[in-house]
């Protein structure tokens, strides 16, 4: 494997965000684009897979696939994996993270790969050595990914280490937060094109604020992140690494509108002004305590993405009553605005009493979700009884 030259990648991310990440791969100069189930394959050097790690936002991981192989038998997926000359990629006193993912009649459990995987890596090393290297599962040295689909092995490297949506900007969370990527591929799937103020009312701990901050300013999402396992590998380039980071700190931008954060919590709010303190975002965010029924927005046309209660892991004591305040609210001061709600309760989101202009599938966490977009013009109100959702 040489990375210095064009090399093929595979970045993961979740369920419905394929689209916005391949265009994310586009703008940062990604070849021989392909789209995956939950996932994205590239080519380019070593350059491009720092920056894939650095600045995609939808992206979980960016795997380098190295190897492949048939293997029908947890005896042969031992030998052929000690086979490998493990010492190209580690040494002796590095540590090691194995992942294992199995869809296969040959292979049920995928744990019980991974350990297979691991034993025959340090059982090479011991043989040679006398010693092995030692499992962290945090850390690691080298992070490998064990891909088994029927008996089809693929062998990658995990040049991030730990999942990409892990920004470290929150450190403080509320009950059921979105996941980082989710968030950041809405912001980017609502079609905001930073042009006008963006409003979350029921912020929660902050995070769609802060990835659509982030995305406004063209802020790296991993701006505060230090530890990616390809700096812990031979080839690291740390003056291409830093030439990378000094690149993308001259490309953040100035925001010429406001990011507005509401909730009628005040826990809510405050975990989110300590989350900015965290993220050196301190004053970039507005934030007041309010609910969403008295909720008066900035007249300008502006977007709104919100998170409301699905009656899942937050109880509401009438979710449909809920939903049809977010209806009327939408009709009586959102005028102007392309307002956009992420929920899992279909029956819920009949009462908002307004026609998705678009519905896009999404998961958040394992709720299967629609992310729906109304578009508030004058005269809503009085379309409610035939635009139903």
């Amino acid at each position: 494997m040489n990375l210095e030259s064009n090399n093929q990648y595979l970045a993961k991310t979740l369920h419905g965000l394929e689209e916005v990440l391949a265009n994310e791969l586009r703008a940062i100069g990604a070849k021989d684009i392909k789209i995956l189930k939950r996932a994205v394959s590239f080519s380019g050097n070593k350059k491009l897979m720092y920056r894939a790690n650095l600045e995609l936002r939808t992206a979980i991981r960016i795997l380098v696939p190295f190897h492949s192989f048939r293997v029908r038998h947890e005896s042969a997926l031992y030998n052929k994996i000690r086979a490998i000359d493990w010492s190209q990629y580690m040494g002796v006193n590095d540590t090691l993270a194995i992942d294992a993912v199995t869809h296969s009649k040959y292979f049920n459990h995928s744990k019980y790969a991974a350990l297979k995987t691991k034993d025959a890596i340090v059982d090479q090393f011991r043989d040679k050595l006398g010693k092995r290297p030692n499992v962290n599962i945090y850390t690691p040295t080298l992070r490998l990914n064990v891909h088994i689909n029927e008996d089809q092995c693929t062998l990658s490297l995990d040049s991030s280490g730990e999942s990409l949506h892990k920004r470290g900007y929150r450190t403080e969370t509320l009950e059921a937060p979105i996941n980082e990527v989710l968030a950041a591929g809405m912001v980017q799937l609502s079609g905001w094109k930073k042009d006008c103020n963006f409003i979350d009312p029921m912020c929660g701990s902050g995070t769609i604020l802060f990835e659509a901050l982030l995305y406004a300013r063209n802020i790296p999402p991993q701006y505060r992140r230090d530890y990616f396992c390809f700096k812990k590998w031979k080839n690291f380039d740390e003056n291409l690494w830093n030439e990378v980071l000094k690149e993308a700190k001259e490309n953040q931008t100035d925001f010429n509108y406001k990011v507005l954060g509401f909730d009628k919590d005040f826990q809510a709010i405050r975990v989110t002004e300590r989350n900015m303190e965290q993220a050196d975002l301190m004053g970039q965010i507005e934030l007041k305590r309010k609910k969403f029924e008295s909720l008066q927005p900035p007249e300008e046309k502006g977007v709104l993405i919100m998170n409301p209660p699905y009656d899942e892991r937050i109880q509401e004591k009438n979710i449909n009553d809920l939903y049809e305040m977010i209806g009327d609210r939408f009709k009586k001061a959102f005028t102007g605005y392309d307002a956009w709600i992420i929920s899992s309760n279909m029956e819920a989101i009949k009462h908002i009493g307004l026609r998705a202009s678009r519905r896009i599938s999404l998961y958040n966490g394992a709720l299967d979700c629609k992310f729906l977009k109304f578009e508030i013009y004058a005269g809503s109100k009085k379309k409610k009884n035939e635009n139903l959702v």
